[in-house]
């Protein structure tokens, strides 16, 4: 039996999520439906992280084991030709048997990108959050930074994360750039709580609003009180761009 990987990406936007839920479609279920017809049993697949309903991804990674012998080349489009068009299976490889998706993980990045403008194109709207509101885009750059090393982020993250998980992460890089109409934060750590990103993002626009300093930052992160933190910000800017793993290459995909 081999272990593989594969890396995929998604438009999250019509989807409920990455994990499997009773009677919804989501991209786990859709996998491990096609994966467990092409091995003529069950396959389980794990999932690097849980994406959220209206979240996207430009390389998640997933792992299973299939006796199925066929060849690593033609893995991708076996399942591709199986799925919508919106998931689509990039790349494929056999992997060591203790590789896990999520387990063997040493960093993720993710990006949340907010367009800049009155009007949002409904072909832009999909992939990120409309905000024509006024922002103090300088003051939200020096909050980024307030992010970087490792804290407990308890007044980051949501209910309906894993029971008893701790709220310690590290972050690594925390950066936040103008492209245009297009603002982008962009995130790589060791891991991330459940609506965590989404909620450092509400956080920053609450400074950009000029309703929390950067100097706040701080002690918000160390009284651990969800309710000083911002909103958690809308689904559909997210997006995971990259997955890390030690001794192994996955490719990173740039969109």
């Amino acid at each position: 039996m081999r272990n593989l990987a594969i890396q995929i990406a998604y438009d999250g936007a019509d989807f409920h999520g990455w994990q499997i839920q009773p009677s919804q479609t989501t991209i786990q279920g859709l996998l491990q439906s096609i994966l467990s017809r092409l091995e003529g049993t069950n396959v389980t697949i794990q999932g690097s992280g849980r994406t959220d309903a209206g979240v996207h991804a430009l390389a998640q990674v997933a792992s299973f084991k299939l006796t199925n012998p066929i060849p690593i080349a033609n893995l991708p489009k076996a399942i591709n030709d199986l799925l919508p068009e919106s998931i689509r299976v990039i790349t494929a490889q056999e992997v060591p048997a203790d590789f896990h998706a999520r387990h063997s993980a040493t960093a993720k990045t993710y990006e949340y990108r907010i367009h800049r403008g009155q009007t949002c194109s409904p072909f832009k709207s999909r992939y990120a959050y409309a905000l024509a509101c006024p922002l103090d885009e300088t003051s939200m750059a020096t909050a980024t930074r307030h992010f970087v090393g490792t804290h407990d982020f308890r007044a980051l993250t949501a209910a309906g994360g894993e029971e008893h998980q701790s709220t310690v992460r590290t972050i690594y890089s925390s950066e936040i750039h103008r492209n245009s109409d297009l603002l982008t934060y962009r995130v790589r750590g060791n891991g991330f709580l459940y609506h965590m990103v989404r909620n450092i993002v509400g956080t920053l626009i609450e400074v950009g609003r000029g309703n929390l300093t950067p100097d706040d930052l701080p002690k918000l992160l160390a009284d651990k009180d969800r309710g000083a933190a911002g909103p958690t910000a809308p689904p559909q800017g997210l997006f995971l761009i990259s997955v890390e793993y030690e001794n192994l290459h996955i490719q990173t995909v740039h969109g």
